[in-house]
């Protein structure tokens, strides 16, 4: 493991524990060069779940994504990165267990704003203003009503 302040590949680890949805090791580590300190996640390794794209196009699951597309809805909400972290954890989780090996970004957003709507009103309309490509401010308002 490289540092990501340094790159130095000597650490040591401060603590370690399992995420609240169980399927990933969170260990706090500390640079010995530097003394900084930075968290790394282990998971277990599985066979690649695939999205299928609105355009029939394919690509490999990207937790990553979907992450950043949780942290853009949930910005200046005061929510702290892990949780948000936590709920892309929950869905990936649920698409593993639940899906085929396939799944459709109609999916994968239906479940991000499933969780949102549970959490956090806002963050859940401004994820579904992108995800829904509202076309105008009538879409956005019957959204609004459905809340």
């Amino acid at each position: 493991m490289h540092c990501p302040f340094c790159a130095s590949d000597d650490s040591r680890v401060v603590e370690s524990r399992d995420t609240e949805s169980g399927d990933a090791t969170r260990r706090r580590r500390e640079c010995l060069h530097c003394e900084r300190r930075y968290t790394t996640y282990e998971r277990f390794e599985e066979s690649p779940l695939i999205v299928v794209k609105r355009s029939g196009r394919e690509e490999v699951f990207t937790r990553a994504k979907l992450l950043n597309g949780l942290m853009r809805a949930c910005e200046k909400r005061g929510i702290p990165v892990e949780r948000i972290s936590a709920i892309a954890d929950e869905i990936e989780a649920e698409l593993r267990r639940e899906s085929a090996p396939r799944v459709t970004t109609a999916e994968v957003g239906e479940r991000a704003l499933h969780h949102l709507r549970e959490f956090d009103k806002v963050a859940y309309v401004r994820f579904a203003s992108v995800y829904r490509q509202f076309d105008d401010i009538d879409e956005f308002q019957h959204e609004l009503a459905r809340l």
